[in-house]
């Protein structure tokens, strides 16, 4: 299924403030990696589990077949926290819109190819989501 992707940003302003967002190293992912290896467990950071596909998990479990992604809530859409934007509102409705798209693709192509996948939301407490992270390591 081919992903479109939604306009660009309303401003330069936008562009630049978007261009400086994270995309991997953001402290609920540093907190969520301390936890984990605090636990004894070892993991690849940042890595395409399938080379082929560009997705790339936070937390992979080469062995395994794990693949961790930590879930931005306004990125991902969590049902929770995310706010519809006051500001170019159809663009960002449509980004959220693709972004789940491509996460529920990641999960299936991923499952095809053997591998397990779990999905943390950036606001779940981090013990309980390392907890979650052992508890499905330690059982494959």
């Amino acid at each position: 299924m081919a992903v479109t992707r939604p306009a660009g940003a309303s401003s330069e302003g936008v562009r630049k403030s978007m261009r400086s967002n994270k995309s991997r190293d953001t402290k609920p992912e540093l907190a969520l990696r301390r936890a984990v290896h605090a636990m004894g467990l070892r993991y690849r950071v940042s890595v395409r589990p399938l080379p082929k596909l560009r997705r790339t998990a936070d937390l992979v479990f080469t062995r395994r077949k794990i693949a961790v992604f930590m879930d931005g809530c306004f990125w991902h859409g969590c049902p929770e926290h995310h706010t519809k934007s006051a500001t170019n509102a159809a663009y960002w409705a449509d980004k959220i819109v693709v972004n789940r798209r491509r996460d529920a693709e990641t999960d299936r192509v991923l499952a095809e190819h053997g591998w397990t996948v779990l999905r943390v939301w950036e606001h779940e407490d981090t013990a309980e989501a390392a907890a979650k992270v052992a508890a499905l390591v330690r059982t494959h």
